[in-house]
């Protein structure tokens, strides 16, 4: 039972760690998105 209970909270951690990673990647990707078009934008005007 006790092992048990360890597996899931270190399987819980791992799924929130995941999450914040997740999260931190696809504001990353919008950055680099916003950045392209603002350069896009640039050299069309």
């Amino acid at each position: 039972m006790r092992n048990a209970l360890l597996g899931a909270l270190l399987a819980a951690a791992t799924l929130l760690g995941a999450c914040n990673t997740i999260e931190g990647a696809g504001k990353d990707v919008s950055s680099v998105g916003k950045a392209v078009s603002n350069t896009a934008r640039d050299v069309k005007n």
